[in-house]
Parts: structure tokens; sequence; C-alpha cells
């Protein structure tokens, strides 16, 4: 198992001394997020300060960009880091697509996510091969690709591209055309063995795959009495969210989901952690002593790379993040 780091701040100015102090501590990858700062322009920032490690978003919203400008931008950092991107991709949700970025949320998300990922895979082959452009789905065509607006081969031109999500549509999806699946803070050990993996499998049947499709997690863990607080805040946060509902239906808690939603509807964030049991808290974040043998053991069999959701502050700790990186892999 891989211990990535996700990034909690893109300021470009912050960028170049944590992805350099990250991958001397031994992070396997670093993971930048579509939140409040563009989630590429810190890449490029770290592939010029880094040699190893691996740099890739986690994630970009698919539904904000065409397959042009995601394919533009990947192409350039892969080339950039000399192989090292990792494109990562989400749908978000409707609201946010309509309201947020200003873009039409799509009949079918799975449908419109499939075909951006062989659109953007349309156009590196095109670019790398020098053949003709000539992709037609019902969301996008793409059949002009005039030598002056053509970048050309790269040395590696085999861009991993990673999906996110929470339910069984996009992990089924991930198994048929994708490389890894990046698992949402928001699920619990038993969801991710008992739903999400076997969707990722009967993708990759449906679509005759052998290849192993990487599975990455961010997860909640405990270690003081700060985190378990934060970690019930995030929790009671992400419950609310009405489309990842199942999570909470798949061990009987639906009804819990229901009044979080409610509540966040109204605008009541400040009461909401309460309504997160102790026995909820801890079936979603790890309440951990010493973090590589529990998390090994928590996520035996399911994960290739883990994140912890928590910060990391180059000088602070820096013994302990190494050894844990060193163990996990072990």
């Amino acid at each position: 198992m891989k211990l990535d780091l996700a990034l909690m701040s893109n300021w470009l100015s912050e960028i170049a001394p944590l992805t350099h102090a990250a991958e001397a501590v031994g992070f396997d990858a670093i993971w930048t997020s579509e939140t409040q700062h563009d989630p590429f322009l810190p890449l490029a920032v770290a592939a010029g300060q880094t040699q190893r490690i691996k740099l890739g978003t986690a994630v970009a919203i698919g539904f904000a960009r065409s397959p042009m400008t995601l394919a533009h931008t990947a192409w350039d950092l892969a080339q950039h880091s000399g192989g090292r991107f990792i494109l990562g991709l989400g749908t978000q949700v409707k609201a946010h697509i309509e309201r947020r970025f200003g873009m039409a949320w799509p009949e079918s998300p799975v449908n419109k996510l499939r075909e951006l990922v062989q659109a953007i895979r349309a156009l590196w082959q095109c670019w790398q091969t020098g053949g003709r452009l000539n992709f037609r789905g019902e969301y996008f065509k793409l059949t002009l690709m005039s030598p002056f607006f053509n970048p050309g081969p790269i040395a590696h031109p085999d861009i991993p591209i990673y999906l996110a999500g929470v339910n069984t549509g996009l992990a089924r999806l991930c198994g048929e055309v994708c490389d890894g699946f990046h698992v949402h803070p928001f699920h619990t050990p038993a969801y991710l063995r008992d739903v999400l993996l076997p969707a990722i499998a009967e993708g990759r049947a449906r679509a005759g795959r052998n290849a192993h499709i990487a599975v990455s997690a961010s997860v909640f863990v405990i270690t003081n009495p700060t985190e378990r607080e934060y970690a019930r805040q995030q929790i009671s946060f992400y419950a609310s969210t009405p489309s990842y509902r199942p999570v909470l239906e798949h061990h009987g808690w639906g009804e819990i989901g229901e009044r979080l939603s409610s509540r966040a509807a109204q605008g009541d964030w400040t009461s909401m952690p309460a309504l997160i049991s102790d026995e909820m808290l801890e079936t979603f974040a790890a309440p951990l002593a010493e973090l590589a043998e529990p998390l090994k053991a928590r996520y035996a069999g399911m994960l290739d790379r883990v994140t912890l959701y928590r910060p990391f502050t180059p000088g602070a700790d820096d013994a302990a993040w190494q050894k844990l990186a060193a163990e996990l892999q072990v």
C-alpha cells in the first residue's frame, strides 16, 4: 500500500517547498483537488520541484471542461513531469455543475463521463500517432485536428485516468474504461468491500479487461481529540448530500442522512455534527494510536493507495510520516 498526500492548500506560493518536502519524506504521490483553487496549476509547479513523486488530480471536475482542454493540460503535465502525471476526474453533483460552474447537467452522468474519457484518449492517440481525429458520440464530436493545433508526440503518452465516485455507476464505469478509482473519503471499509469493489470488477468483466484497476482512498483517521471532532464535522457535511445516501443506507443510517440533508437545506451547519454518533464516527474514521498496522488491517486487500485526511506540515512530525510511508509498503 502506497502512502499519498492530498494538498490541503493549492496556493502556488506554497507548492514548491511543500512538494519538495513531501518527496523527501517518502510520499508516493500528491493529489490536488478542485475546491478553492485550480487543480492543475500547482502540479506544473510541483513537477519542476520533484524527481520521483507522482502528481495527480483528486479530482478535476470533468463536466466543467471540454475534452480538448483536459487533453491538452494532461498532455503538457505528463511531458513536464516525465510521465508522473495522473488525470483524476470527477463529476461533482448537479447543483454545483449548474449553479457553481454554470454548465448543463447531463441526462446520463455515467454516459457523458464515459464519452469524456474516450474523447480524451482519442485526442491523445491522434497527437501521438499523427492519425486522423474522428470521435463521434452523443455528447462530443471531435473531427478537426490540423497540424497547427497538434502538440505532437511525447515520451510518456500512456497517461493513467482515475475516476472518483461514491456510488456504483461510476465504479462500474471505472472498471470499464479507466486505470484507477478514487474512493471518496465518505466511505466505510464495508461499503468499499461490499459495494464499490464488486462494481469495479463488474465493469471490468463487462469490458473484457484484465488490467489491474488501482484503488486509492482518502481516509479519516483519529489520533487525538481535535481530529476526532474534525472528522465528526466533515462526516456530517458529506452525509448531508442526498446522492451519498447509499453509503449510510448500507449501514441502516438512511434516516440520519435525511435529517442532515434537512438541516443543511436550512443552513443549520452547527448542529449537524451532533447527529453523528460515536458508532458512526468510528465506522467512517479509523481511531488509531499506531497508524500503519491498523490501516493495513482495516483495508487489507482493498487499497493500493491511501491518503490520510489530515494536513502535512514540512518539519513537523517528518519522522512519523517517514515511518508510516515505509511501514505501509511492507
